[in-house]
Protein backbone atom coordinates (compact mmCIF):
# COMPACT_ATOMS: atom_id res chain seq x y z
CA UNK A 1 0.00 0.00 0.00
CA UNK A 2 2.49 2.40 0.93
CA UNK A 3 4.44 1.85 -2.62
CA UNK A 4 0.83 2.32 -4.47
CA UNK A 5 0.81 5.60 -2.22
CA UNK A 6 4.35 6.49 -3.26
CA UNK A 7 3.94 6.07 -6.97
CA UNK A 8 0.54 8.32 -6.99
CA UNK A 9 2.02 10.94 -5.20
CA UNK A 10 4.77 10.77 -7.91
CA UNK A 11 2.20 10.76 -10.32
CA UNK A 12 0.40 14.18 -8.96
CA UNK A 13 3.97 15.64 -8.29
CA UNK A 14 5.08 15.05 -12.09
CA UNK A 15 1.54 16.36 -13.33
CA UNK A 16 2.07 20.21 -11.94
CA UNK A 17 5.17 20.09 -13.49
CA UNK A 18 3.17 18.84 -16.56
CA UNK A 19 1.08 21.24 -16.59
CA UNK A 20 3.62 23.96 -16.91
CA UNK A 21 4.63 22.57 -20.14
CA UNK A 22 0.92 22.62 -20.89
CA UNK A 23 1.07 26.23 -20.47
CA UNK A 24 4.26 27.81 -21.15
CA UNK A 25 5.02 25.80 -24.32
CA UNK A 26 2.14 27.34 -26.20
CA UNK A 27 1.22 31.13 -26.49
CA UNK A 28 -2.17 30.38 -28.09
CA UNK A 29 -2.83 28.20 -25.02
CA UNK A 30 -0.89 30.36 -22.06
CA UNK A 31 -2.63 33.74 -23.41
CA UNK A 32 -6.06 32.48 -23.99
CA UNK A 33 -8.99 33.75 -21.70
CA UNK A 34 -9.92 31.33 -19.72
CA UNK A 35 -12.92 32.84 -17.95
CA UNK A 36 -14.88 29.47 -18.72
CA UNK A 37 -13.05 27.11 -17.50
CA UNK A 38 -15.55 25.42 -14.79
CA UNK A 39 -17.93 26.61 -16.47
CA UNK A 40 -19.90 22.84 -16.27
CA UNK A 41 -20.26 24.40 -12.58
CA UNK A 42 -22.53 27.15 -13.45
CA UNK A 43 -25.89 27.02 -11.85
CA UNK A 44 -28.30 26.37 -14.58
CA UNK A 45 -25.83 25.42 -17.53
CA UNK A 46 -26.31 22.24 -18.75
CA UNK A 47 -24.42 20.14 -21.52
CA UNK A 48 -20.88 20.92 -22.95
CA UNK A 49 -21.74 24.68 -24.15
CA UNK A 50 -21.85 27.60 -22.87
CA UNK A 51 -23.21 31.17 -24.32
CA UNK A 52 -21.71 34.59 -23.74
CA UNK A 53 -22.37 37.84 -24.52
CA UNK A 54 -21.05 40.35 -27.38
CA UNK A 55 -21.19 44.23 -27.44
CA UNK A 56 -24.76 44.86 -28.30
CA UNK A 57 -25.47 47.34 -30.99
CA UNK A 58 -27.44 50.49 -31.86
CA UNK A 59 -27.91 53.23 -33.91
CA UNK A 60 -28.31 57.13 -33.09
CA UNK A 61 -31.20 59.10 -34.33
CA UNK A 62 -30.46 63.02 -35.29
CA UNK A 63 -33.65 64.13 -33.13
CA UNK A 64 -34.55 64.65 -29.47
CA UNK A 65 -37.78 62.64 -30.52
CA UNK A 66 -37.15 59.14 -29.29
CA UNK A 67 -37.51 56.33 -31.97
CA UNK A 68 -37.31 53.03 -30.25
CA UNK A 69 -35.25 50.82 -31.15
CA UNK A 70 -35.08 46.52 -30.32
CA UNK A 71 -32.65 45.45 -27.68
CA UNK A 72 -31.11 42.73 -29.15
CA UNK A 73 -28.81 40.51 -27.26
CA UNK A 74 -25.79 39.25 -28.96
CA UNK A 75 -24.45 36.06 -27.71
CA UNK A 76 -22.05 33.92 -28.85
CA UNK A 77 -21.65 30.10 -27.81
CA UNK A 78 -18.11 28.08 -26.56
CA UNK A 79 -18.36 24.54 -27.20
CA UNK A 80 -16.04 21.72 -25.39
CA UNK A 81 -16.23 19.30 -28.55
CA UNK A 82 -12.45 18.41 -28.75
CA UNK A 83 -10.61 15.60 -26.65
CA UNK A 84 -6.72 14.10 -27.15
CA UNK A 85 -5.00 11.59 -25.11
CA UNK A 86 -1.63 10.47 -25.03
CA UNK A 87 -0.87 7.16 -23.52
CA UNK A 88 2.07 4.48 -23.13
CA UNK A 89 2.93 1.29 -21.03
CA UNK A 90 6.36 0.22 -19.66
CA UNK A 91 6.79 -3.27 -17.29
CA UNK A 92 6.57 -3.46 -13.60
CA UNK A 93 10.44 -3.81 -13.41
CA UNK A 94 10.78 -0.36 -15.24
CA UNK A 95 8.18 0.95 -13.29
CA UNK A 96 9.49 -0.38 -10.02
CA UNK A 97 13.15 0.68 -10.55
CA UNK A 98 13.36 3.63 -12.67
CA UNK A 99 9.90 4.62 -12.44
CA UNK A 100 10.85 8.67 -11.61
CA UNK A 101 13.56 8.41 -14.52
CA UNK A 102 10.83 6.94 -16.85
CA UNK A 103 8.09 9.69 -15.67
CA UNK A 104 10.96 12.20 -16.71
CA UNK A 105 11.57 11.14 -19.91
CA UNK A 106 8.49 9.91 -21.36
CA UNK A 107 6.42 11.82 -19.00
CA UNK A 108 7.72 15.14 -20.21
CA UNK A 109 7.67 13.80 -23.79
CA UNK A 110 3.62 12.75 -23.62
CA UNK A 111 2.42 16.01 -21.80
CA UNK A 112 4.68 18.20 -24.59
CA UNK A 113 2.64 16.26 -27.50
CA UNK A 114 -0.93 17.08 -25.63
CA UNK A 115 0.17 20.54 -25.20
CA UNK A 116 1.11 21.06 -28.64
CA UNK A 117 -2.22 19.33 -29.83
CA UNK A 118 -4.13 21.30 -28.04
CA UNK A 119 -2.00 24.49 -29.40
CA UNK A 120 -2.49 23.66 -32.85
CA UNK A 121 -6.42 23.34 -32.55
CA UNK A 122 -6.73 26.25 -30.98
CA UNK A 123 -4.46 28.12 -33.22
CA UNK A 124 -6.82 27.16 -35.92
CA UNK A 125 -9.32 30.40 -34.99
CA UNK A 126 -6.67 32.45 -36.73
CA UNK A 127 -8.48 31.27 -40.10
CA UNK A 128 -11.48 30.01 -39.38
CA UNK A 129 -12.49 32.83 -36.94
CA UNK A 130 -11.57 35.72 -38.66
CA UNK A 131 -13.64 37.92 -41.96
CA UNK A 132 -10.91 40.96 -42.15
CA UNK A 133 -7.32 40.31 -42.69
CA UNK A 134 -4.15 42.12 -43.72
CA UNK A 135 -1.26 40.74 -45.86
CA UNK A 136 -1.72 39.08 -49.61
CA UNK A 137 -0.30 35.98 -48.74
CA UNK A 138 2.26 36.35 -51.61
CA UNK A 139 4.32 39.34 -50.51
CA UNK A 140 6.24 38.31 -47.09
CA UNK A 141 5.36 40.13 -43.47
CA UNK A 142 8.70 41.64 -42.69
CA UNK A 143 8.85 44.69 -40.78
CA UNK A 144 7.62 47.09 -38.22
CA UNK A 145 5.74 49.04 -40.60
CA UNK A 146 3.50 46.40 -42.18
CA UNK A 147 2.96 45.33 -38.24
CA UNK A 148 2.23 49.28 -37.19
CA UNK A 149 0.30 49.44 -40.48
CA UNK A 150 -2.01 46.03 -39.38
CA UNK A 151 -2.83 47.82 -36.47
CA UNK A 152 -3.87 50.81 -37.63
CA UNK A 153 -6.27 48.89 -39.70
CA UNK A 154 -7.48 46.34 -37.09
CA UNK A 155 -7.75 49.41 -34.95
CA UNK A 156 -9.33 51.92 -37.92
CA UNK A 157 -12.69 49.27 -37.52
CA UNK A 158 -13.07 49.57 -34.40
CA UNK A 159 -11.17 47.30 -31.19
CA UNK A 160 -10.80 46.83 -27.55
CA UNK A 161 -8.35 49.01 -26.21
CA UNK A 162 -6.78 46.36 -23.41
CA UNK A 163 -4.56 43.00 -24.14
CA UNK A 164 -4.18 43.38 -27.83
CA UNK A 165 -1.87 40.15 -28.78
CA UNK A 166 -0.50 39.61 -32.37
CA UNK A 167 0.25 35.74 -32.95
CA UNK A 168 2.87 35.65 -36.15
CA UNK A 169 4.81 33.13 -37.96
CA UNK A 170 8.04 32.33 -36.32
CA UNK A 171 9.73 32.30 -39.46
CA UNK A 172 9.04 36.31 -40.43
CA UNK A 173 10.31 36.73 -37.06
CA UNK A 174 14.23 37.64 -38.51
CA UNK A 175 13.43 39.89 -40.65
CA UNK A 176 11.05 42.17 -38.59
CA UNK A 177 13.82 42.41 -36.47
CA UNK A 178 16.19 43.05 -38.93
CA UNK A 179 14.36 46.11 -40.64
CA UNK A 180 13.90 47.95 -36.92
CA UNK A 181 17.85 47.40 -36.29
CA UNK A 182 18.01 49.72 -39.38
CA UNK A 183 15.78 52.46 -37.43
CA UNK A 184 17.15 55.09 -35.07
CA UNK A 185 15.23 53.16 -31.75
CA UNK A 186 18.10 52.68 -29.72
CA UNK A 187 16.57 51.45 -26.50
CA UNK A 188 14.17 48.99 -28.84
CA UNK A 189 17.05 47.79 -30.76
CA UNK A 190 19.40 46.79 -28.33
CA UNK A 191 16.60 44.56 -26.62
CA UNK A 192 15.24 43.42 -29.94
CA UNK A 193 19.04 42.78 -31.20
CA UNK A 194 20.13 40.59 -27.58
CA UNK A 195 16.79 38.68 -27.30
CA UNK A 196 16.17 39.06 -30.88
CA UNK A 197 11.96 38.43 -30.17
CA UNK A 198 9.61 41.24 -30.92
CA UNK A 199 7.87 41.71 -27.03
CA UNK A 200 5.84 44.33 -27.14
CA UNK A 201 5.07 46.72 -29.89
CA UNK A 202 2.67 49.66 -30.32
CA UNK A 203 0.63 48.57 -27.08
CA UNK A 204 0.99 44.92 -28.32
CA UNK A 205 2.22 42.03 -27.10
CA UNK A 206 3.54 39.77 -30.04
CA UNK A 207 4.59 35.96 -29.82
CA UNK A 208 5.58 33.77 -32.29
CA UNK A 209 4.33 30.64 -33.05
CA UNK A 210 5.67 27.36 -35.64
CA UNK A 211 1.99 25.95 -35.69
CA UNK A 212 -0.45 28.77 -37.59
CA UNK A 213 -2.73 27.03 -39.68
CA UNK A 214 -2.14 26.82 -43.49
CA UNK A 215 -5.23 27.56 -44.86
CA UNK A 216 -5.52 25.71 -48.88
CA UNK A 217 -7.89 28.11 -50.72
CA UNK A 218 -9.87 27.20 -54.14
CA UNK A 219 -8.87 27.41 -57.13
CA UNK A 220 -10.17 30.98 -57.65
CA UNK A 221 -7.72 32.12 -55.36
CA UNK A 222 -4.77 30.25 -56.50
CA UNK A 223 -5.05 31.64 -60.37
CA UNK A 224 -5.89 35.03 -59.11
CA UNK A 225 -9.44 35.10 -60.37
CA UNK A 226 -11.72 38.71 -61.05
CA UNK A 227 -14.86 37.65 -59.68
CA UNK A 228 -17.85 39.92 -60.66
CA UNK A 229 -21.09 40.10 -58.60
CA UNK A 230 -24.46 39.15 -60.83
CA UNK A 231 -26.71 38.85 -58.04
CA UNK A 232 -26.88 38.73 -53.97
CA UNK A 233 -29.61 37.50 -51.72
CA UNK A 234 -30.54 39.17 -48.46
CA UNK A 235 -32.01 38.24 -45.13
CA UNK A 236 -34.52 39.03 -43.12
CA UNK A 237 -32.48 41.82 -41.74
CA UNK A 238 -31.86 43.34 -45.25
CA UNK A 239 -27.90 42.36 -45.18
CA UNK A 240 -26.56 40.29 -48.00
CA UNK A 241 -25.61 37.06 -47.14
CA UNK A 242 -24.69 35.48 -50.70
CA UNK A 243 -23.29 36.68 -53.71
CA UNK A 244 -23.27 35.31 -56.89
CA UNK A 245 -20.09 35.61 -58.62
CA UNK A 246 -18.78 35.20 -62.57
CA UNK A 247 -15.75 34.85 -64.30
CA UNK A 248 -14.61 31.71 -62.30
CA UNK A 249 -11.67 30.21 -63.54
CA UNK A 250 -13.56 27.12 -65.08
CA UNK A 251 -16.71 25.37 -65.17
CA UNK A 252 -18.30 22.94 -63.11
CA UNK A 253 -15.10 23.27 -60.54
CA UNK A 254 -15.66 21.51 -57.28
CA UNK A 255 -12.75 23.37 -55.87
CA UNK A 256 -13.92 26.98 -57.08
CA UNK A 257 -13.85 28.27 -52.96
CA UNK A 258 -13.20 26.93 -50.41
CA UNK A 259 -14.59 27.09 -46.71
CA UNK A 260 -12.27 30.52 -45.06
CA UNK A 261 -11.29 31.64 -48.31
CA UNK A 262 -11.05 35.46 -48.04
CA UNK A 263 -11.82 37.83 -50.23
CA UNK A 264 -11.79 41.80 -50.56
CA UNK A 265 -13.80 44.67 -53.24
CA UNK A 266 -11.41 46.36 -55.81
CA UNK A 267 -11.32 49.62 -56.11
CA UNK A 268 -11.54 51.78 -58.75
CA UNK A 269 -14.16 49.63 -61.06
CA UNK A 270 -15.44 52.06 -63.61
CA UNK A 271 -18.65 53.00 -62.69
CA UNK A 272 -18.85 51.20 -59.05
CA UNK A 273 -18.25 53.22 -55.78
CA UNK A 274 -15.03 51.99 -53.32
CA UNK A 275 -16.47 49.84 -50.80
CA UNK A 276 -16.23 50.53 -47.41
CA UNK A 277 -16.77 49.17 -43.87
CA UNK A 278 -18.57 50.92 -41.27
CA UNK A 279 -16.63 51.59 -37.57
CA UNK A 280 -18.27 49.09 -35.63
CA UNK A 281 -19.39 51.26 -32.92
CA UNK A 282 -20.31 54.89 -34.33
CA UNK A 283 -21.32 53.70 -38.12
CA UNK A 284 -19.03 55.90 -39.49
CA UNK A 285 -17.16 55.14 -42.80
CA UNK A 286 -13.79 53.73 -41.84
CA UNK A 287 -10.53 53.19 -44.25
CA UNK A 288 -11.11 49.56 -44.24
CA UNK A 289 -12.49 47.98 -47.30
CA UNK A 290 -14.86 45.30 -47.26
CA UNK A 291 -13.30 41.78 -46.62
CA UNK A 292 -15.50 39.04 -46.12
CA UNK A 293 -14.67 34.96 -45.18
CA UNK A 294 -16.52 32.58 -47.46
CA UNK A 295 -18.98 29.97 -44.79
CA UNK A 296 -18.37 26.69 -46.75
CA UNK A 297 -17.24 25.18 -49.95
CA UNK A 298 -18.97 26.59 -53.59
CA UNK A 299 -18.54 24.60 -56.53
CA UNK A 300 -18.88 26.41 -59.75
CA UNK A 301 -21.35 26.24 -62.42
CA UNK A 302 -21.98 25.52 -65.92
CA UNK A 303 -21.91 29.07 -66.56
CA UNK A 304 -18.86 29.86 -64.90
CA UNK A 305 -20.41 31.68 -61.95
CA UNK A 306 -20.50 30.16 -58.07
CA UNK A 307 -22.37 31.43 -55.39
CA UNK A 308 -20.80 32.25 -52.00
CA UNK A 309 -22.05 32.62 -48.57
CA UNK A 310 -20.47 35.12 -46.87
CA UNK A 311 -19.52 36.15 -43.33
CA UNK A 312 -20.60 38.46 -41.79
CA UNK A 313 -23.63 39.38 -43.39
CA UNK A 314 -23.10 43.16 -45.52
CA UNK A 315 -26.21 45.40 -44.90
CA UNK A 316 -26.02 48.96 -46.39
CA UNK A 317 -29.53 49.86 -45.06
CA UNK A 318 -29.91 51.78 -41.93
CA UNK A 319 -29.86 50.12 -38.69
CA UNK A 320 -28.11 48.79 -35.43
CA UNK A 321 -26.03 46.15 -37.77
CA UNK A 322 -25.24 48.21 -40.85
CA UNK A 323 -21.76 47.65 -41.77
CA UNK A 324 -20.62 48.73 -45.46
CA UNK A 325 -21.19 52.51 -46.77
CA UNK A 326 -23.45 51.18 -49.99
CA UNK A 327 -25.42 48.42 -51.61
CA UNK A 328 -23.23 45.05 -53.06
CA UNK A 329 -24.61 46.20 -56.58
CA UNK A 330 -23.45 44.18 -60.10
CA UNK A 331 -20.58 44.57 -61.89
CA UNK A 332 -18.20 45.30 -58.45
CA UNK A 333 -15.43 43.23 -58.19
CA UNK A 334 -13.58 41.41 -55.50
CA UNK A 335 -9.95 39.11 -55.40
CA UNK A 336 -9.32 35.87 -53.54
CA UNK A 337 -6.32 35.31 -51.08
CA UNK A 338 -4.13 32.32 -52.78
CA UNK A 339 -2.57 29.40 -50.01
CA UNK A 340 -1.33 30.97 -47.39
CA UNK A 341 0.03 30.63 -43.17
CA UNK A 342 -2.88 32.43 -41.08
CA UNK A 343 -1.62 34.79 -37.90
CA UNK A 344 -3.65 36.86 -36.08
CA UNK A 345 -4.14 40.19 -34.09
CA UNK A 346 -6.60 39.88 -31.22
CA UNK A 347 -7.75 42.47 -28.33
CA UNK A 348 -9.88 43.04 -25.21
CA UNK A 349 -9.10 38.72 -24.33
CA UNK A 350 -11.99 37.34 -26.95
CA UNK A 351 -9.81 34.04 -27.57
CA UNK A 352 -11.41 31.91 -25.12
CA UNK A 353 -9.97 28.59 -24.15
CA UNK A 354 -12.30 26.26 -21.71
CA UNK A 355 -10.61 22.92 -20.60
CA UNK A 356 -12.65 21.36 -17.55
CA UNK A 357 -11.46 19.00 -15.12
CA UNK A 358 -11.98 15.47 -15.96
CA UNK A 359 -13.74 13.04 -13.32
CA UNK A 360 -11.35 10.79 -11.69
CA UNK A 361 -11.07 7.35 -13.45
CA UNK A 362 -12.05 5.28 -10.65
CA UNK A 363 -11.22 2.25 -9.78
CA UNK A 364 -6.98 3.62 -10.99
CA UNK A 365 -5.39 5.98 -9.16
CA UNK A 366 -5.98 9.28 -10.97
CA UNK A 367 -4.29 12.79 -10.77
CA UNK A 368 -6.98 15.72 -12.20
CA UNK A 369 -5.61 19.08 -11.64
CA UNK A 370 -6.07 22.55 -13.09
CA UNK A 371 -3.38 25.46 -13.11
CA UNK A 372 -5.37 27.74 -10.71
CA UNK A 373 -3.78 30.71 -13.13
CA UNK A 374 -4.61 30.12 -16.54
CA UNK A 375 -7.41 27.72 -16.10
CA UNK A 376 -4.97 25.09 -18.05
CA UNK A 377 -6.45 21.42 -16.98
CA UNK A 378 -5.09 17.72 -17.73
CA UNK A 379 -5.79 14.83 -16.09
CA UNK A 380 -3.23 11.38 -15.23
CA UNK A 381 -3.94 7.99 -14.79
CA UNK A 382 -2.62 4.72 -14.56
CA UNK A 383 -3.03 0.92 -14.23
CA UNK A 384 -2.17 -2.70 -14.92
CA UNK A 385 -3.06 -4.89 -17.68
CA UNK A 386 -4.42 -7.89 -15.74
CA UNK A 387 -1.56 -10.51 -15.99
CA UNK A 388 0.35 -9.11 -19.21
CA UNK A 389 3.20 -7.75 -16.63
CA UNK A 390 2.54 -4.01 -18.14
CA UNK A 391 1.54 -0.59 -16.60
CA UNK A 392 0.11 1.74 -18.44
CA UNK A 393 0.08 5.39 -18.40
CA UNK A 394 -2.88 7.85 -19.90
CA UNK A 395 -2.51 11.45 -20.27
CA UNK A 396 -6.07 13.31 -21.70
CA UNK A 397 -7.91 16.73 -21.78
CA UNK A 398 -11.15 17.67 -22.98
CA UNK A 399 -11.45 21.46 -24.32
CA UNK A 400 -13.50 23.70 -26.41
CA UNK A 401 -12.14 26.91 -28.08
CA UNK A 402 -13.78 30.22 -29.98
CA UNK A 403 -12.67 33.90 -30.97
CA UNK A 404 -14.92 36.75 -31.11
CA UNK A 405 -14.43 37.69 -34.97
CA UNK A 406 -15.23 41.28 -34.71
CA UNK A 407 -11.97 41.64 -31.86
CA UNK A 408 -9.85 39.76 -34.69
CA UNK A 409 -8.17 40.07 -37.94
CA UNK A 410 -5.98 37.50 -39.61
CA UNK A 411 -2.46 38.18 -40.66
CA UNK A 412 -1.89 36.62 -43.69
CA UNK A 413 1.41 35.07 -44.78
CA UNK A 414 2.73 33.69 -47.79
CA UNK A 415 2.43 29.58 -47.21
Amino acid sequence: MATADNIFTQVISYQSHALAYLENSSCFISTANTEFKDFEKLEGNLGSTVSFDLTPRFMTANSLVATFQPAAQRVQNLTCDQSANVSFEYSAEQFIFNAEQYMDKFGKSASKELANKVEKDVATLCETAPYRFFGDGINQINSYTQLANALAMFRNYGAATDNTRGYLSDLSIPGIIASGLQQFALDRNNKDAMSWELGEFDQTKWYKSNLLPVHLAGTEGNQASTLTVVSVTKNADDAVITITFSGCNAANDANSVKAFDKFQFNDGVAGQPDMRYLTFIGHAVSGNPVQFAATANATSTAGSQVTVTVNPPLKASSGANQNINNEIAVGMTVQVLPDHRAGLITSGNQLFLAMPKLPNQIPFPTSNKSDPKTGVSMRMYYGSQFGQNAQGMIHDCLWGKTLVAENSMSVIFPK
